[in-house]
């Protein structure tokens, strides 16, 4: 048989990561993701004890952590649990909903800074175009960078999560750096 090693979004065995002055830059391969949509009829689950957040929202607790997505939509995050049924684990918690597997589909890269909010709203104003000073923490949004299509979630006023499909994960990867260098 095969011997088959993992790889990251990257096409390396180990995440990415890099500093540039206040700002490391790192993916973040250990997130499993899974999707969630109501069905017709069916009330809105607090999955593993999360109340899910409201449009253009992020929270966090119990665990994991969620962002709206769309009318009745979810994304569901949980840290450190990629290589489990993380999708499984989270239709036992959520009786009725549509639930689909997600982690292998997108990445997600950590935007963190070690000096405050300055140079993550600085990259932030290079990269999309949002009011980067309503973009506070617990906040997310789907939008557009360079011709991508990604997910901004603010964890923290240091902290940034851009996901991007899979697909596009050397690209962004290589935005991210250059954007970083210009700022420093």
């Amino acid at each position: 048989m095969t011997d088959l090693t993992p790889i990251t979004a990257l096409g390396s065995t180990t995440p990415a990561e890099q500093r540039f002055g206040p700002l490391r830059l790192a993916e973040n391969a250990d997130l499993a993701l899974a999707s969630l949509a109501l069905r017709r009829d069916v009330a809105c689950p607090a999955p593993m004890g999360l109340e899910l957040p409201g449009p253009g929202k992020w929270v966090a607790g119990h665990g994991v952590a969620a962002f709206w997505t769309g009318p009745d939509q979810w994304m569901i995050e949980a840290e450190g649990r990629a290589a489990e049924d993380f999708a499984a684990n989270l239709a036992a918690h959520a009786a009725g909903c549509s639930i689909t597997e997600q982690t292998d589909g997108w990445t997600v890269f950590e935007i963190e800074s070690d000096s405050g909010d300055a140079p993550v709203r600085a990259m932030m104003e290079k990269l999309v175009n949002l009011d980067v000073a309503a973009f506070g923490p617990g906040s997310a949004t789907r939008t557009g960078l360079h011709h991508m299509s990604v997910f901004l979630i603010r964890r923290a006023e240091n902290k940034l999560a851009i996901m991007t499909m899979r697909s596009t994960a050397n690209e962004l990867w290589h935005v991210l750096e250059e954007t970083a260098k210009g700022l420093g």
